[in-house]
């Protein structure tokens, strides 16, 4: 577990000994010449151990070296770096599935690392827009407030906008287990990164995974909250790279889970207040839509792979402030989110998904005919009408009463009850497949009047609505 990452290291390269200075993760090499920018650094503690560093930034004569295992116990005096002349790599193969690796790619389970002669740059490229195929097919997570209303489509980037205290590693550990292809004969598999997680939590995926037998499918890498914080920048980057090999070179469907992103950004400030960079909004670096969008466009489909990478990022909102740099620039790079709310959470509701705030922009292109079923359409565009008249009844009764409401706006809001304990809420173990959720979702509207389903055709109306609800 101690040993470092497998990369390759040349024979050559000068060693320099001693450094100008040590600021937290950074470590500042003087008189150094033919450095790159983004290589790799093996340094050396008095120990005679080896850290692995990245350049950071170069000038002339030096160069800012990022300790991706801390600077704990580096000594300037009698420091040794030697730069290996090439970026971070990691050893792709199919048989990382089923296996758990650090955040920077070292095996936690045991085992010893995955054998590959295929090393490949961590740091990747976003995919060409020339050569995209746009995203379709549904994909099929087993809850009903995404698959009914918000479906994800492969290839699509759709984050979960969470808050302190809500149950985000839940519904993401829900979503390992139950996510699948409706389709037979493709091969499905989950790459699972988390950055800044607690011991319990990390621990609390892998014993879900093992328990539903989702593991065999699995790769996971986990950067613990005692790791170093730099460390959380290179995890989300061996897991689209492993990913990306997955997808692209063995065709199967990817499903990328990141959590937290919003700890990834903040080691993104963190080095970036000791660069000295001038911030941007909240102290972030001006940069953060630009890293970002390097990491969410790398999800997508290829024309003429039969692969595809599909998205799910998951991050905490500071205060629960939609508008605060990591969910905003999030939602300008991605197509759509899922939002957890609160209120729904404390009145016991899971998984607590607002039906309003929450959209997938590419769901049209997943759904109806040809992919889950001729109805979805129509059905989830009813559902969300609905709800949203229940909305605003809700907002006119804390106002008059609702002892002052009409007979129509008190049956709207029994809807909205029926509609947020039957519909959105589910058990955590449970999986509906997607008929079950449209026939769910037919036998809730059904307590309406009929002739207040104006979204939905007379036809499809004769076909499933069911009078006496």
């Amino acid at each position: 577990m101690n040993a470092s990452p497998r990369i390759s290291i040349p024979d050559k390269g000068l060693a320099y000994v001693g450094a100008a200075r040590i600021e937290g993760p950074l470590v500042v090499v003087e008189r150094v010449r033919d450095a790159g920018y983004d290589e790799m650094v093996e340094i050396t503690d008095p120990s005679g151990r080896p850290r692995l560093g990245r350049v950071l930034d170069i000038s002339e004569t030096r160069a800012i070296v990022q300790i991706l295992e801390g600077t704990s116990g580096l000594s300037h005096e009698t420091l040794r770096a030697r730069f290996l002349g090439e970026s971070f790599r990691l050893p792709v193969s199919r048989h990382m599935l089923g296996r758990t690796f650090d955040g920077l790619g070292r095996p936690l389970d045991g085992n010893p690392p995955p054998l590959s002669s295929d090393l490949r740059d961590v740091n990747g490229l976003p995919i060409n827009p020339h050569a995209r195929e746009y995203p379709r097919e549904f994909i099929q997570t087993g809850l009903s407030a995404i698959d009914g209303m918000n479906s994800l489509v492969r290839g699509q980037k759709l984050p979960i906008f969470s808050g302190n205290g809500l149950p985000h590693d839940r519904v993401c550990a829900q979503i390992i287990r139950q996510a699948r292809l409706l389709e037979g004969g493709e091969e499905f598999s989950i790459v699972f990164a988390a950055m800044g997680v607690k011991h319990d939590v990390a621990e609390f995926f892998i014993r879900n995974c093992e328990e539903s037998g989702a593991l065999s499918r699995v790769a996971a890498f986990l950067s613990l909250a005692d790791a170093p914080s730099v460390e959380r920048l290179l995890t989300p980057r061996l897991a689209l790279t492993l990913a990306e090999h997955l997808a692209f070179d063995c065709g199967q469907h990817v499903l990328v889970l990141l959590t937290d992103m919003t700890n990834y950004c903040e080691s993104l400030r963190e080095v970036g207040t000791i660069r000295g960079e001038i911030p941007g909004r909240k102290g972030y670096p001006g940069y953060l839509y630009s890293d970002l969008a390097s990491l969410y466009e790398r999800a997508g489909r290829i024309e003429g792979s039969p692969g595809s990478i599909t998205q799910m990022a998951i991050l905490t909102m500071p205060s629960d402030d939609i508008s605060h740099p990591v969910p905003d620039l999030t939602g300008y790079i991605t197509e759509g989110q899922i939002v957890l709310d609160r209120d729904l959470f404390q009145r016991g509701i899971y998984p607590p998904i607002a039906g309003l705030p929450s959209l997938s922009r590419l769901m049209k292109d997943g759904i109806g005919k040809g992919y889950t079923r001729e109805d979805h359409p129509a059905l989830a565009s009813q559902l969300f009408a609905c709800y949203a008249r229940v909305k605003r009844i809700r907002a006119l009764a804390d106002v008059i009463g609702e002892e002052a409401l009409g007979p129509l706006d008190r049956q709207v809001l029994k809807f909205g009850e029926t509609f947020e304990h039957r519909f959105l809420a589910q058990g955590e173990t449970e999986n509906r497949p997607i008929a079950t959720t449209l026939d769910l979702g037919w036998e809730i509207l059904s307590t309406l009047p009929r002739e207040e389903l104006h979204r939905v055709s007379a036809e499809l109306l004769s076909q499933h609505y069911q009078t006496g609800k």
